[in-house]
């Protein structure tokens, strides 16, 4: 069989989205005969049903339920080539870094700091998102550079650089029973309420949400909620909360993320001067990692 053409496969889509010939039609501004001809001869050619048919209605048949999924996952592939090659064809005016409200260690302000003394910077754009956001935005070509925490991230298409590892604590207002432990672990937080980020895909409408720490921690300084967060967090502690750290919680790992196998200077010279900051800012060597997957810079 022929390689399928990206029209073809935007075609597919339209009728799978809207299950409606007429309505598709309108969506991709031609006339719905040729449409009908075009997704007929798309069956012919794979060789399946990709829909179902009668009088009143059109559904996906089982092979149409698989290639619509792969159908948005290649058009998607190719804009983002688009816009990755666009961006590696032009003069890099600026970077876009992608990170989560608070979710920096406190690294930033040092990072762009020393960035901008770097001969080969540009001015960095920031840009906050939640943390479901951030390796999606990188991957599509909307985002040169992210600060993501590798638990529970799809890395897939990504090269990263591991900054800090962190123990984990517990924020809790000071008038709850645990805030004065000198440690606590996960079963003595059973029953407590923990918010979940807004964005995550795995948060349920039920389940408290927040946005950012600062929202985080209004939450818990109202008895709210308590949160087991990473331990540079407390930085940013109000004077009304206690910290206490979770002996048995797994240590979690700051990382700077970037679209697999690019090398501008820019790009190179910002995961550079992050990486020689985080190891400046480490407080216990052992707990502080570093290590390049997939990355080979230029020389400086």
């Amino acid at each position: 069989m022929d390689r399928l053409q990206t029209r073809e496969l935007a075609y597919f889509v339209a009728v799978a989205e809207e299950l409606h010939f007429g309505r598709a039609a309108e969506r991709l501004g031609i006339a719905q005969p040729p449409l009908s001809r075009a997704i007929s001869r798309l069956e012919r050619r794979m060789g399946v049903p990709l829909l179902e048919r009668n009088s009143r209605k059109v559904t996906l048949s089982p092979a149409g339920e698989v290639f619509l999924t792969e159908s948005r996952r290649a058009l998607d592939a190719v804009d983002a080539a688009v816009r990755r090659a666009q961006r590696a064809g032009r003069p890099a005016s600026r970077l876009v870094l992608v990170m989560k409200p608070g979710g920096d260690c406190g690294l930033m302000p040092d990072i762009l700091a020393a960035y901008e003394t770097d001969p080969d910077a540009v001015p960095v754009d920031i840009v906050l998102c939640s943390a479901h956001e951030r390796a999606q935005m990188i991957r599509d070509g909307r985002a040169d550079v992210g600060l993501l925490h590798r638990s529970n991230t799809d890395l897939t298409g990504l090269d990263i650089e591991e900054l800090l590892t962190e123990d984990q604590v517990v924020v809790l207002p000071h008038s709850h029973h645990l805030a004065d432990r000198v440690s606590v672990r996960l079963a003595d937080l059973a029953g407590e309420t923990m918010p979940h980020w807004s964005a995550d895909p795995h948060n349920t409408p039920n389940r408290l949400s927040v946005r950012d720490v600062g929202q985080l921690m209004q939450l818990i300084a109202l008895g709210r909620a308590v949160a087991v967060v990473p331990a540079s967090v407390r930085g940013q502690l109000r004077d009304d909360l206690a910290c206490v750290p979770v002996t048995d919680a797994q240590p979690t790992t700051l990382i700077l993320a970037w679209p697999q196998g690019h090398r501008a200077s820019a790009l190179a010279a910002f995961v550079r001067t992050a990486t020689t900051v985080a190891a400046h800012r480490q407080q216990t060597p052992s707990r502080v990692k570093r290590r390049r997957v997939h990355a080979t810079w230029p020389s400086t």
